[in-house]
């Protein structure tokens, strides 16, 4: 299925930005190349966006600029995790996390000293899926697992993290290509929860509670 396009005009009237900014934020890699499509029109070249990828991006650029620096913000939308590394302890403190899910963590993968971003995005995505209610436990368990086992192979790319139940039997997916996803007609979606945003929120946290 093919995203819904904006093109740029529309969107700097849509948005109220210039051209200058919108360029600027390109230099600065806060907003991807991929999404600047340009295409043959009858003026000649047209620039166009991926529509609602473009206005969510452009709407937490504004509402994030004054508290942090473009370079900053160009490392918040990163996929890249960089030298992060933060303990169980200060994982607590930064209320980034909550002692029942880390408790959760190390039941199943065991403790650590110092748990990488990986791992970390791991927790985060976890305990925002326990406080909601979409997750259970044991399934909490086996998202820890996948994550572990296989996030790196996908960890440049946008991905999903997928759970489906079927007669209430879970099956937790991380699923690279969301394009054309298809299960069982007596399988149900849970929730389909892109990374690159759980990613943008935990480095926007991480970045906050610095001290």
């Amino acid at each position: 299925m093919n995203e819904e396009e904006i093109s740029k005009k529309d969107l700097l009237e849509l948005t109220g930005i210039s051209y200058g900014q919108l360029y600027r934020w390109k230099r600065k890699n806060l907003i991807p190349e991929e999404w600047f499509i340009r295409k043959s029109s009858f003026t000649g070249q047209e620039t166009f966006f991926p529509k609602q990828k473009i206005l969510q991006r452009i709407d937490r650029i504004i509402n994030m600029k004054d508290g942090l620096s473009l370079d900053e913000l160009a490392d918040v939308f990163s996929p890249s995790s960089g030298e992060v590394s933060i303990t169980p302890g200060e994982l607590i403190q930064r209320n980034i996390v909550t002692n029942m899910t880390l408790d959760l963590f190390e039941q199943e993968l065991g403790k650590q000293d110092v748990l990488t971003f990986a791992d970390i995005l791991s927790v985060y995505v976890l305990e925002k899926l326990l406080k909601s209610g979409e997750i259970t436990r044991d399934e909490g368990k086996m998202l820890l697992s996948l994550m572990r086992d296989h996030y790196a192979k996908v960890a440049s790319r946008p991905c999903e993290l997928a759970l489906v139940r079927k007669m209430g039997v879970p099956l937790l997916l991380l699923i690279e290509t969301t394009e054309h996803v298809y299960v069982d007609r007596d399988a149900r979606w849970v929730f389909r929860l892109p990374l690159r945003g759980c990613i943008e929120e935990l480095k926007l946290k991480i970045n906050q509670s610095e001290v």
